[in-house]
């Protein structure tokens, strides 16, 4: 027998560590076969199961055929004075008639540009001097002054269910002079806050709705017999994906009355009624669900947050698949998503969940200050690209300014331009990314993207304001809300109360200030700039009492006697971050919002035991009201009352 060789020893080489992959990611290719756009696959589900329910609005019922008859009604009605490429401004609320317009305007091939059904006058008159707004489409009484004395001509929309319109008309008004198109193959459009003091529209294809859309039902399964909710906010983009995702896989849409926007207990049995099973909801409406125990005996599968960080993960309860969303209207309402599951190991931590993976045809990369990818795990600006951009803005000049070219030498395919979202994220190791902040002064306030400059510049409209700075400290539990400091012009002395109606014409609900600071003068930075952060602290010692008294014109009012007035007052200076507010003050002057009223409800009910309707609270003249519908209804539970 043979010795073996003895094998020679092996010098072990070096090797140099792995490198850390960079930032980038890229969503699944879209399906093949996909390319039908929204309005292809409404007449196809109008032809293959015309009998179908579109719609279902309480007690009423509009079939696929029945919209396809109206919307065919509507574009007869407009054909030859809308033409294709038009934006038609839409001032109607979540409805039938509102559906109905939507499919009419995209069988004309106009652009879909929804303002809501009472958009400010003064803001819908910066619209319609910056943008060619052929007309507008609402009630002839709501609409602007300029437009009720325009040329009408009358639609014949649904005027039943759910916040219907009695009669609908379509206003025509020249427009201004200069005014900007929609670019060429726009579907829709809708309005952003601008840091020039005047809204921005944002232009979106039907390709990248159409991409999105196939994710959706394919992510969902929604399908005939679901219910779709139309529940968003008609001037906030997700109501595109709502609208069109019912219309686009046979399911029936379920348009939400107004009350159950403003109270998250209203809301779930309002789900539970209408048997939604598919929904798109705010954040904020939605985290209060989260910390309670999972409502019992909902049809509902899926339910999809955006627009504010959500700082909890569902429980182990929770019956429905809970999808956190981000995505700006630049991107087609979300270019991310992550799903969160009762069987998830993280289930019922206490933790925020990160934003997720691209969606099919986006691609997201982290950058760092030059532009260029970072590696995973390090902070940086998000950037996206791929199939799920709009067009870009009406105004070139800002589509070229947030839209930019790929970095040289990354590889990128299908991507031929990136937006700067100004987010500041970071990307896990599996992809996945953690949302992290903003890198500028913009901010959210329930879940609408407000830019201080636009709220500066609705202040300084009137005669009074010389000049005014909006800052946005948080509150300890890290929601963001708006402080005004104003400086009057000479020889003014107006009050907050004086400033806030003209306030309210120029912008959405949510950009509306909770607290107004009137001073003599700005504090500066060494460049001789306003000193913001200066402002911010300044706001947050006042909100925890650091501060001193009152802002100017704020009347004072007796501090609380009753078990009720402690309750509301306290609940509402926590609230609103606003520890001068006094049982005299309004709750909606105080800068309450729908989403914080939704908010007091819950801490009545949490800390008083009463359940109050939000109708009940906002029909109140002042909190002293709101407080004493609270003891009554004690009173009423308490045996001594009973």
């Amino acid at each position: 027998m043979t010795q073996p060789e003895t094998a020679r020893p092996v010098t072990a080489v070096p090797s140099a560590p792995p490198e850390t992959p960079l930032g980038i990611a890229h969503g699944p290719a879209p399906e093949a076969g996909s390319a039908a756009g929204p309005l292809a696959r409404f007449a196809d589900w109008a032809a293959r199961s015309p009998e179908a329910p579109a719609i279902l609005d309480g007690p009423h019922t509009w079939t696929y055929r029945q919209i396809d008859t109206a919307a065919d009604e509507v574009a007869q009605a407009l054909r030859g004075r809308v033409r294709p490429g038009d934006l038609v401004g839409v001032c109607l609320d979540r409805s039938a008639a509102l559906v109905v317009t939507a499919v009419a305007l995209a069988r004309l091939g106009a652009v879909y540009l929804p303002l809501g059904p009472q958009p400010g006058e003064r803001r819908v008159g910066a619209v319609t001097e910056d943008l060619n707004v052929v007309c507008l489409i609402g009630e002839p009484g709501l609409l602007p002054s300029r437009y009720r004395t325009a040329e009408r001509v009358a639609l014949p929309l649904p005027s039943s269910g759910a916040n219907a319109p009695a009669e609908t008309v379509a206003a025509f008004a020249a427009p201004a002079e200069g005014a900007r198109s929609a670019p060429a193959g726009a579907f829709y459009a809708v309005l952003t806050s601008g840091s020039t003091g005047r809204p921005k529209a944002v232009a979106v294809a039907e390709d990248a709705l159409g991409t999105l859309l196939d994710w959706f039902r394919a992510e969902t399964g929604l399908a005939p017999g679901d219910r779709q909710s139309l529940l968003i906010g008609v001037a906030f983009d997700p109501h595109l994906l709502e609208l069109w995702a019912g219309l686009t896989s046979g399911a029936a849409l379920v348009p939400a009355p107004d009350e159950v926007r403003w109270d998250s207990e209203v809301l779930v049995d309002w789900w539970r009624t209408a048997g939604v099973t598919v929904v798109v909801s705010a954040t904020p409406m939605i985290e209060p669900l989260l910390d309670r125990p999972w409502p019992a005996g909902l049809a509902l599968r899926h339910l999809f947050t955006g627009g504010d960080r959500l700082r909890r993960r569902p429980g182990a309860d929770v019956t429905a698949t809970v999808h956190n969303a981000y995505g700006p209207a630049e991107a087609t309402v979300m270019a991310t998503t992550h799903a969160m599951r009762a069987t998830d190991p993280e289930a019922d931590e206490e933790s925020a969940p990160p934003i997720g993976r691209p969606v099919p045809g986006a691609t997201v990369v982290v950058a760092g200050p030059d532009g260029r990818p970072v590696a995973r795990g390090t902070e940086g600006e998000l950037l996206l690209g791929g199939r799920c951009l709009s067009l870009g803005y009406l105004d070139p000049a800002l589509t070229a300014e947030r839209f930019t070219a790929p970095p040289g030498g990354v590889d990128l395919p299908g991507v031929d331009r990136l937006y700067r979202t100004g987010d500041r994220v970071r990307m896990r190791a599996d992809g996945r990314l953690e949302f992290l902040g903003r890198l500028d002064d913009q901010v959210k306030i329930s879940g609408v993207r407000i830019e201080p400059a636009e709220v500066e510049a609705a202040f300084e409209q009137d005669p009074a304001v010389r000049s005014a700075v909006v800052v946005a400290p948080r509150t300890p539990d890290g929601r963001a809300r708006l402080v005004a400091y104003v400086r009057p012009t000479a020889g003014a002395a107006p009050t907050a109360d004086e400033l806030l109606p003209g306030v309210r014409a120029w912008l959405p609900e949510q950009a509306v200030p909770s607290d107004v600071r009137l001073v003599e003068s700005f504090p500066l930075d060494a460049n001789g700039k306003v000193d913001r952060a200066v402002l911010v602290r300044r706001a947050t010692e006042e909100t925890s009492g650091g501060g001193s008294a009152a802002p100017a014109g704020h009347e004072t009012g007796a501090e609380p006697g009753t078990p009720g007035e402690r309750l509301v007052l306290e609940a509402v200076r926590d609230l609103l971050a606003r520890p001068d507010v006094t049982l005299a003050d309004s709750f909606t002057d105080a800068g309450g919002t729908s989403i914080l009223a939704a908010r007091l409800l819950t801490a009545i009910e949490r800390d008083g035991g009463v359940r109050l309707r939000a109708p009940e609270l906002l029909r109140q003249p002042d909190l002293r009201a709101v407080a004493a519908l609270v003891d009554a209804r004690r009173a009423a539970l308490s045996p001594a009352g009973a």
